[in-house]
Formats: C-alpha cells, sequence, structure tokens
C-alpha cells in the first residue's frame, strides 16, 4: 500500500505540474508512445513497469511501441510531417538528428512547466542541451533529458600482454598513445605471428561512431567548431590549422595500417565485432556496449555455461574501459556527451497526458531503473542518479563515471541545430577518407569541409 500512495502522489505531483486536476480518465482515453527499443531486455521491462504504473493511477491506456533504432527516428519524421505524430516520443537519435530542428520549426510543447518545478534535479550540463531556441529566437525546454553517452576506449588485456607489453606501460600523452598501439602492440604481435590490428578506428561515412569518434578527437586538438551563438567559427585561422592536424592526424592510423583496411567502410556495430572477434586489440566507442555485450552474455540463459563462464571472465578480466588520452597539450580531454531526448509533440492528441507521462517518468524511481536497465551502455543525467551504488558495481562503471566527473562537452547542434544535417551528411569523415584514400592534403580537405559546413547550416 506504501509503493502505491507513493505512485499515487506521484501522479498527483506531476498533474499540479501542469496546473490541472489529477482526476481519472475518462472513457478510452489514450496516450500514444514510442520509445526506442532497448539494447538490452532490462530497458524495454522497466519502460513496461513504468507504462503499468501510471496506467493504474491515471486510468489512461498507454499505446507502447517499441521500434528499432533507426525505425523509430524515421518513422518519427514521416509522421511529424504528416502531423500525426504520437503524443510522446524517445528516440535514441533524436538529438543527433531531430530535436533541434523540431524545436526550431515549432513541432514540439515547451516542457518549462514540467522541467521548472524539477530543474535542480538533473546535471546543468545535461538540462542545458534541452533549452532550445524557436525560429522567432525565443528559447525554452522543448525536451526532456533521459539518458546520455559518453566516448570510451576499449581494450583486450591479454592481447595487450601477448604483445609483450604490460597495462602499466600504456601511456598518457597523446601522440605516445596512439604510437603505443599502432608500433609497439601491433609489431609485438605481428612478430608473434599474430595478424591482428592495433585500433579499430571508425572511419565509415554512415556510421556515428566516426563523426562522435572524429569530434573527440577535434576536441583534442582544441578545435572551436562553433561558438555559443551557433556562429562558425571554424574558418578562423587558430581553428582552422587545428582543425587541418586533427583531420591529418586521424587519417594516420588508416595510412599507417594501424587499422583494419575495412574500416574505412565500417558501420557503427563494425569496431564491436571486429573487437568481440579479436581481431583488433583496442577500439574507442561511444558508450561501454562493448563490455556490457559480455555481462549479457554472462546471464545468458541460452548459452552453454561454458561461454558464459567466458563472457563473465571477459567481462571482469580481460576486457578494459578507459578514458582517452590527454591532449596533445596535456591537458585533461572533456568527453562530448550526447544527451538522449523525449518530447512532447506540438500535434500530439493528447499532450496533456503526455506531459504528465514525461512528468511521470523522469521521477527517480522510474528513471533510475529505465537508464541502469542498460547495464552501463547509459550514463543518467540527474545528480541522484550519478550517486547510485550502481556505479561503483565494477571497473567499467567506475571508469564510465570518473569520465563524467572529467568532465563534458556537447555537440555543435545544442547551439545551432542544423549540424545535425552535418553529422548525417559525416563532413568529418568525408575529410578524412579525402586524405587517407585520395591522398589530397588535409589542408585541401579542411577547406573542402567548410566549404560544405556553409552550405549545410545557411538559413
Amino acid at each position: 500500500m506504501r509503493v502505491l500512495r507513493r505512485l499515487a502522489a506521484g501522479v498527483a505531483a506531476a498533474a499540479t505540474m501542469l496546473g490541472v486536476a489529477a482526476a481519472p480518465a475518462q472513457s478510452q482515453e489514450t496516450l500514444t508512445v514510442w520509445f526506442t527499443k532497448g539494447f538490452y531486455a532490462g530497458e524495454d521491462q522497466a519502460l513496461e513497469r513504468v507504462v503499468q504504473r501510471f496506467q493504474q493511477q491515471t486510468g489512461v491506456r498507454v499505446e507502447l511501441s517499441l521500434p528499432s533504432t533507426e525505425d523509430c527516428v524515421t518513422r518519427s519524421v514521416a509522421a511529424v510531417e504528416a502531423r500525426t505524430p504520437p503524443d510522446v516520443g524517445f528516440c535514441t537519435t533524436y538529438d543527433f538528428r531531430t530535436t533541434g530542428r523540431w524545436a526550431f520549426e515549432g513541432r514540439l510543447e515547451d516542457l518549462t512547466p514540467i522541467i521548472n518545478p524539477i530543474k535542480d534535479r538533473f546535471q546543468d550540463a545535461a538540462l542545458a542541451t534541452t533549452f532550445l531556441a524557436r525560429r522567432d529566437g525565443q528559447k525554452a525546454y522543448y525536451a526532456m533529458p533521459i539518458q546520455q553517452q559518453f566516448m570510451h576506449f576499449n581494450y583486450w588485456k591479454d592481447l595487450l600482454e601477448q604483445s609483450g607489453a604490460t597495462e602499466a606501460d600504456i601511456p598518457k600523452g597523446w601522440d605516445a598513445f596512439w604510437n603505443f598501439w599502432c608500433d609497439r602492440v601491433q609489431n609485438g604481435l605481428r612478430q608473434r605471428g599474430q595478424r591482428i590490428n592495433g585500433i579499430g578506428h571508425p572511419m565509415g561515412i554512415a556510421a556515428s561512431d566516426t563523426f562522435y569518434s572524429f569530434l573527440t578527437w577535434a576536441n583534442a586538438y582544441n578545435v572551436q567548431i562553433v561558438d555559443a551563438n551557433g556562429n562558425l567559427v571554424l574558418d578562423q585561422p587558430a581553428n582552422k590549422a587545428n582543425m587541418i592536424k586533427a583531420v591529418e592526424t586521424y587519417a594516420q592510423i588508416f595510412t599507417r595500417g594501424c587499422t583494419p583496411s575495412s574500416s574505412i567502410n565500417w558501420l557503427d556495430p563494425d569496431n564491436n565485432v571486429a573487437f568481440h572477434n579479436k581481431q583488433i586489440v583496442a577500439t574507442h566507442n561511444a558508450t561501454i556496449s562493448i563490455a556490457a555485450k559480455w555481462l549479457d552474455d554472462s546471464n545468458n540463459a541460452n548459452l552453454t555455461a561454458e561461454q558464459r563462464a567466458q563472457a563473465k571472465t571477459n567481462y571482469e578480466q580481460l576486457v578494459r574501459t578507459i578514458p582517452w588520452p590527454n591532449k596533445p597539450d596535456g591537458t585533461a580531454l572533456p568527453t562530448r556527451a550526447a544527451v538522449k531526448t523525449a518530447v512532447v509533440f506540438a500535434d500530439g492528441k493528447n499532450k496533456k497526458r503526455g506531459l504528465e507521462f514525461l512528468a511521470f517518468m523522469t521521477q527517480e524511481e522510474n528513471l533510475a531503473p529505465f537508464v541502469e536497465g542498460s547495464v552501463g551502455r547509459w550514463f543518467p543525467v540527474t545528480k541522484a542518479g550519478v550517486n547510485s551504488p550502481f556505479w561503483q558495481a565494477d571497473d567499467h562503471r567506475k571508469a564510465v563515471k570518473a569520465q563524467y566527473e572529467a568532465g563534458t562537452v556537447p555537440f555543435e547542434f545544442v547551439y545551432n541545430f542544423r549540424f545535425t544535417a552535418v553529422n548525417a551528411e559525416n563532413v568529418w569523415a568525408r575529410a578524412v577518407q579525402r586524405v587517407a584514400q585520395d591522398r589530397i592534403a588535409p589542408a585541401q580537405a579542411v577547406d573542402e569541409m567548410i566549404a560544405r559546413i556553409r552550405q549545410l547550416i545557411a538559413p
């Protein structure tokens, strides 16, 4: 009874925030909700529990759809254009592709009424990414932060040791770090007859991994692409010079043969697959899905006892998660944070209940199990979530938390939504490929990059 009273109070509080009475729903009242299908069963199960509680306490029937990652956003875009969207949407690529544009176009409801009363619960940096501008320049909270992801570095401890190196040998400095994997580790394995590459380096134009990795690389070289008002500053001399260096050195991992030749065409799953098959020693990856795969396998009843035991060993002993090295100038490299956002659509049929649902969803007792259901793949956006014992449970999660605490920076589309189109076209990977494959000068590749960005962000 105590639990039910807390749940009822939660819905009542959400209704109070919206200035409406927490009355039972009218007969046949429905709420349409689309969420990306979870990578792990725990995510979907946690969401379904939230839906069940919301239905029990409001009488509203929730029509929940769980499309795949790509289908979720393409369906959403089509529905928004047809003015037939769901009431609530959450796709894990909204932030990369659509949220800022929809806010600019007036397609989203203002969530300020439900965010303001609870804004102190959120991490400042995460919440700031949802304070977006409309066409008239007015800003408001047009999205709700749900979870976020960072860029990590993973390696196989056993392959590292087979090369003749140890974990204590891994350098902290930028150039020394990449040379270590490309020269000492890869060459050490080759001398022992193992045709394994030192690094799995995302290069494919169609992969979001590539632009996430490359923009992290650009951060290391202190490249500023836009200012706080969203204006392009990449063409300023210092930023352009730093971008040339970033493109040149990112391409060098490929041209020196440190990454598989196929990485030029990799899609998002391919560096994970190469890592799991031990075709590479190390890779950089957005989220700790590489490590989490082995944790999930260790609990998979469909696998043999031997397979589960090996997966447990991999997760606990052989796969490592570490932050990126320090910048070339010796300072710490803050991690880029991609904050995943939920929205209430302006053309939704039941926006009032949609706002109630998001307010209910983001109560800590509902949001935390959803985020933690991903076994570490997603990081919380609330202050309480960061302090959960979940993030102290093993070395992988501790590494994720340490990266968060070292500082995060947002993507350019937070300041200028048109950069979602820049990332979608992946001008970054195109510039790198121009150097790596076409062998043009990095300066020319960056000139082409800047010219194309200007076209893509033109009003």
